[in-house]
């Protein structure tokens, strides 16, 4: 089981890594800026379990920003790694799905796992994202399903 969880970290990375050179591809093709979610997730967080942020020094807002930056930013590794030990442990029982397949619940799961939280504090609200937002979303976390699932496979012989 050791060995299994240690190739959902190695392909949760992957993924984390494919989907993250999907995103920055895509700012840079379309000229968007960098999705501020993940910053105010982590601000939500923070104000939730009371922790402030800012430090001390006039430049506390700036660190403050900083830190929600670099706290949402590893939320994110946190969710891709986390999934793909899920995937790993997961994955012996669910031996005959197709890695097609296998590809778009592992997609999903990740993209459910950052999006539910962020929804639930209010960082992002998925009625406003359009048809644009969404199938950037999907696809992304898409990316990251097959990147996670084919690492997985080609380390394990299931």
């Amino acid at each position: 089981m050791e060995s299994r969880v240690w190739a959902g970290v190695v392909a949760g990375a992957a993924g984390t890594v494919a989907l993250n050179i999907a995103t920055y591809a895509d700012m840079a093709l379309r000229g968007r800026p960098a999705s501020e979610v993940p910053d105010k997730l982590a601000g939500a967080l923070a104000d939730q379990a009371g922790v402030d942020l800012r430090g001390s020094g006039p430049d506390a807002e700036k660190t403050a920003s900083n830190r929600r930056t670099g706290i949402g930013s590893l939320m994110g590794y946190g969710t891709g790694l986390g999934v793909g030990i899920a995937y790993g442990l997961v994955r012996p029982q669910i031996d005959d799905l197709p890695p097609v397949i296998a590809s778009v619940v592992v997609g999903l799961a990740a993209m459910a796992t950052s999006d539910l939280p962020a929804t639930l504090s209010g960082a992002t609200d998925p009625a406003t994202w359009g048809a644009s937002g969404w199938l950037s979303d999907v696809g992304f976390h898409l990316v990251y399903g097959f990147a996670t699932v084919m690492t997985y496979d080609a380390l394990v012989d299931n």
